[in-house]
C-alpha cells in the first residue's frame, strides 16, 4: 500500500502542474539536455535502467542499487559552439542506503562587447554559463522497490546578470515478478521560479524631460519577468529479453510530460558482451511533432584495472535535425 501511496501522490502533483502548463515558456532549458552518452545512444531511454552514476541525472532512485562507488565525468560539445559538462560521485553507504553529488555546466563562450562607437570592438568580453549542483540520496525500501531524490542549486547567468532557483528530483525504481522487468517514475525540477536580476538591468532615465533644474539621470532597475522551471515527468520500463552464455540483450522504453512541450517516447536497446563491451541504438522523440533529434547509437567498454576498480569509457552519437550530429563522451570508474 505504501508504494501505492507514493505512485498516486507523483501522478497527482504531475497531474495538478500540467493543468497550468504553457508550451516554451520556461527557464533553464539545459535540464532537459541528456548528460550520458549510455542514456543518449539508447535513446534517452533510461528510467527504468539507472544502473550507474547517471541516475544521479536520470533517476535519483537508482543509486541504492548500485554496488560500489562509482565517479563520472561527461563531456558534450553542444549546438552553436558551447559545451556541456556534467560530473557525479555515488558513495554506497550499505546494502540498502546511498548518497551521490552531480554538477552540470554549461559554458556558452565568450564574445567582444561592441557600442555604435566602437562596432569592431571595446576589447572587453562578456560570457553566459548555466550551472546545476545536486546532492542525491536514495534508499532501499524493499528487495525490489527504492525511492531517491536530488535537491539541487539552479543558476543562469549572462554576464553580469543572473537567476537561480532551488528544484527537486524524485525518482523511483521497481523490479517486477515478471522477467525482472524494471520500472521507472521520475518528477524532475519541481521547484520554485527564476528571475533575473543584476547590475546590466540599472538604467539612467530622467523622470520628468520635460521639466528643467531636475535629475535627468536617475538610476533605475529594470524589472523582469519570472519563469517556471521545466517539469519533466517521466515513466519508463526495461527488461533483459535475450541472455545467452555471457551476452544479454537489454530494451527500454520512455514515455516523457514535460510541461514546456508535447509529450514523446524514447526506446533504445543494448548488446552487453561479458560487461566488457556495450553496443546500443536507439530512437529520441519519437512521436513529438517537428522533433530534432532521431537515430541515436554508441558504444562502451568497462575494464578492469585491479581488484574490484573499472574503467567505464563511453561513447555516443545523435542525428539533430539542420545541426551537426551530437556526439557525448563519459569516462567512469567503479572502485
Amino acid at each position: 500500500m505504501r508504494k501505492i501511496k507514493i505512485i498516486l501522490i507523483i501522478l497527482l502533483i504531475t497531474s495538478l502542474t500540467h493543468s497550468q502548463s504553457k508550451v516554451g515558456t520556461t527557464a533553464a532549458p539545459f535540464l532537459g539536455i541528456e548528460i550520458s552518452p549510455r542514456t543518449s545512444a539508447l535513446g534517452g531511454s533510461f528510467i527504468a535502467i539507472a544502473n550507474d552514476a547517471s541516475a544521479l541525472y536520470s533517476n535519483p532512485g537508482g543509486i541504492s542499487r548500485l554496488k560500489n562507488q562509482e565517479f563520472l565525468i561527461t563531456h558534450t560539445p553542444w549546438l552553436v559552439d558551447t559545451d556541456l559538462n556534467w560530473a557525479g560521485l555515488v558513495v554506497v553507504l550499505d546494502d540498502e542506503n546511498a548518497i551521490g553529488l552531480n554538477i552540470t555546466y554549461l559554458d556558452y563562450g565568450q564574445e567582444e562587447i561592441t557600442t555604435i562607437e566602437n562596432p569592431d570592438g571595446i576589447q572587453q568580453y562578456w560570457d553566459a554559463a548555466d550551472l546545476s549542483i545536486g546532492l542525491s540520496y536514495a534508499r532501499n525500501l524493499t528487495d525490489r522497490f527504492s525511492i531517491g531524490g536530488t535537491i539541487k542549486y539552479i543558476q543562469q547567468r549572462i554576464w553580469h546578470t543572473s537567476a537561480s532557483a532551488i528544484a527537486l528530483d524524485i525518482g523511483i525504481l521497481f523490479r517486477t515478478y515478471f522477467n525482472d522487468m524494471k520500472i521507472g517514475m521520475t518528477i524532475s525540477n519541481f521547484g520554485t521560479e527564476m528571475q533575473m536580476s543584476g547590475k546590466d538591468l540599472y538604467r539612467k532615465i530622467d523622470l520628468a524631460p520635460g521639466d528643467g533644474g531636475n535629475n535627468p539621470a536617475i538610476t533605475s532597475i529594470l524589472k523582469t519577468d519570472s519563469w517556471t522551471l521545466p517539469l519533466l515527468f517521466k515513466v519508463g520500463v526495461a527488461m533483459d529479453i535475450l541472455k545467452i552464455s555471457n551476452s544479454t540483450l537489454t530494451t527500454s522504453v520512455d514515455a516523457l510530460y514535460p510541461n514546456d512541450n508535447s509529450q514523446y517516447l524514447n526506446a533504445g536497446i543494448e548488446f552487453n558482451w561479458n560487461d566488457y563491451v556495450f553496443i546500443r541504438g536507439g530512437f529520441k522523440s519519437l512521436f513529438r511533432p517537428d522533433a530534432n533529434q532521431g537515430f541515436t547509437y554508441g558504444i562502451g567498454l568497462n575494464y578492469n584495472l585491479f581488484g574490484n576498480t573499472f574503467l567505464k569509457v563511453d561513447f555516443s552519437s545523435e542525428k539533430f535535425g539542420v545541426f551537426k550530429d551530437v556526439q557525448r563522451f563519459s569516462l567512469g570508474f567503479t572502485f
